[in-house]
């Protein structure tokens, strides 16, 4: 598809009258809008040939399209600006004869041709070209512009006079104060949805912590997250919208003023052909964005519904469910952000007039190339969407990668983000992960050593130990998060710091580090009350050396003497 620009010419405003004349080339059967010129300007043809190529184009008078005019592609410049030079010229001469001076067109035939003259004045010849653009005889056609001709100088005359400027400022004034009451209504409005979402925000109060020392971001459930981030994606469409109904309403306020005089509106026709691809690219950028902002906030509705309603979930696979449902989410998301990409793309050629048929059938051959030089992101996406399967892994996982580990803070197909104790985002590519280390899959487990000196009663120290851990288990705060008996496993080893006592507690996912401490907590509680030290790492020294013995005896017996 070809297009071709407005063409505009402006004479210098004068102080009696100003007006503009625009030819721009428009399809053949193209309705006219009323002060408002046509936005997708493009010649049409019936010839092959592009010298003899008909195109068609609107003659403006102060930015009202009067009528159309045809020609071949080599003679339409030339034809245009000639007539377009002309009507200049009559209109200004009439613009200052006096104000009830009326306006004469007639039409005259001359060489068996109609030819159309204002005031005694030749403006243009009527061919069959323009009078095909009708579908009538040359004639008829003649009569019909000369009819137009004949309202629209005596209208745009009419414009020109001082009480029709009075009313017309009147107009404009009040717009732009509505423009100002509307603005300011909107503002306010977005600052009470603002407020409520916050106020909302702040009220909400989280079901308890997930607790774990790797990072601070998982002091929250993970519906309170996906609520959490439901309300930003619906506040910032909230407020891309706020934003686009201000630049409306100023935009298109201004725009309609100036529409209102005959000496601004040909702007209306500047402003259009500047921002006329700009303008496209903007609402199709605009209407992506807003798209994935709402696709956004829906997965995260169904998300949070999905797991705030227990459908699926059972007392031993519900944080794991909960864990994969919000891992999901996040692919879920990440797919259908490249799907809006792709069509706000696709859009984005359509509307600059690119023919996307032959892009789209060359698209396989554009992915083979681009698989060869991308096979590392091919690996990635394969192997993160074997890692989602097979759930090795999820959001909210504590995980142990080689050297590295933390808490699984992103996950997608392409890499896993790791939030360490020092906080520290460590990013991983999918196809780099060979062995993982899951420490909160489905259970975990509280993995503890005690130290008891040596000389302390063993037989009472294990019996204690063993009452700690069932005391435990049986506190209503904690039944909860330990899913088993604790297990006192007996003497460990003979260790430099005493005997070393070793205790499993398996607890909920994420749970062993809350569990573990509280443990520590009543038990030296409990040896201290039951008089059992905890043994510190104590050292021997044995001399064996025969010179230091004697030196040491023999001093030892000059004192004697």
């Amino acid at each position: 598809m070809r297009f071709k620009f407005l063409a505009l010419a402006l004479p210098a405003v004068g102080i009696a009258s100003s007006m503009a004349i625009t030819v721009v080339s428009v399809p053949k059967a193209t309705a006219q809008i009323p002060l408002l010129p046509q936005l997708l300007p493009s010649p049409s043809s019936v010839n092959n040939d592009a010298n003899n190529r008909l195109v068609t184009g609107w003659i403006y008078l102060d930015g009202r399209q009067l009528f159309q005019i045809a020609a071949s592609r080599s003679n339409f410049p030339e034809r245009s600006e000639d007539i377009q030079k002309k009507l200049e010229k009559i209109a200004q001469n009439y613009f200052q004869l006096p104000a009830k001076t009326a306006v004469k067109v007639e039409v005259r035939k001359v060489n068996d041709l109609p030819v159309i003259y204002i005031n005694g004045q030749y403006l243009m010849t009527i061919t069959s070209d323009d009078a095909g653009l009708r579908e009538v005889d040359m004639f008829t056609s003649a009569n019909q512009i000369a009819e137009s001709l004949q309202e629209d100088l005596q209208e745009a005359k009419q414009e020109r006079q001082t009480q029709f400027l009075i009313d017309q400022g009147k107009i404009a004034a009040g717009i732009g104060l509505a423009m100002i009451v509307m603005s300011w209504g909107v503002y306010g409005w977005q600052r009470r949805s603002k407020n409520h979402a916050l106020y909302s925000l702040a009220s909400q109060s989280p079901t308890g912590p997930l607790n774990s020392p790797i990072s601070p971001t998982a002091a929250q459930p993970i519906t309170s997250q996906l609520n959490q981030q439901q309300h930003r994606n619906i506040q910032e469409v909230k407020r891309r919208l706020f934003q686009l109904t201000q630049a409306g309403i100023w935009g298109g306020g201004s725009f309609f003023i100036l529409g209102l005089f005959p000496y601004t509106r040909p702007f209306q026709v500047i402003i259009l052909t500047a921002a006329q691809f700009p303008l496209r690219l903007g609402v199709v950028f605009l209407v992506t964005y807003v798209a994935i902002r709402l696709i956004y906030a829906l997965i995260d509705r169904f998300t949070t519904t999905l797991i705030s309603s227990g459908a699926l979930l059972t007392p031993e696979s519900s944080e794991r469910l909960r864990l994969r449902v919000s891992t999901f989410s996040g692919v879920t998301k990440s797919i259908a952000t490249g799907i809006c990409i792709g069509v706000g793309f696709l859009l984005a050629l359509v509307s600059l007039g690119i023919d996307i048929v032959p892009l789209l059938a060359g698209a396989s051959l554009v992915g083979v190339a681009v698989s060869l030089a991308s096979q590392n992101l091919i690996k990635d996406a394969i192997n993160g969407f074997l890692i989602i399967l097979e759930d090795q892994y999820a959001l909210g996982d504590v995980i142990t990668v080689g050297d590295v580990g933390g808490l699984v803070e992103n996950l997608n197909l392409r890499m896993t983000q790791l939030r360490d104790s020092e906080g520290r985002l460590i990013t991983i590519p999918n196809s780099e992960i060979k062995v993982v280390a899951n420490l909160s899959s489905r259970w975990s487990r509280a993995d503890l050593t005690i130290p008891i000196a040596y000389q302390a009663d063993i037989e009472k120290a294990l019996t204690l130990i063993e009452s700690i851990g069932f005391e435990m288990d049986k506190d209503p705060q904690w039944e909860r998060q330990i899913l088993e008996v604790p297990q006192v496993l007996g003497i460990d080893q003979f260790g430099d710091r005493g005997l070393i006592i070793r205790v499993w507690i398996k607890t909920q996912p994420l749970k062993q580090w809350d569990v573990a401490r509280e443990f520590r907590r009543r038990l030296k509680v409990a040896l201290d009350q039951a008089g059992i030290s905890i043994s510190v790492p104590q050292q021997a020294i044995w001399v064996n050396d025969e010179q230091l013995l004697n030196f040491q005896s023999n001093g030892s017996n000059g004192k004697a003497n």
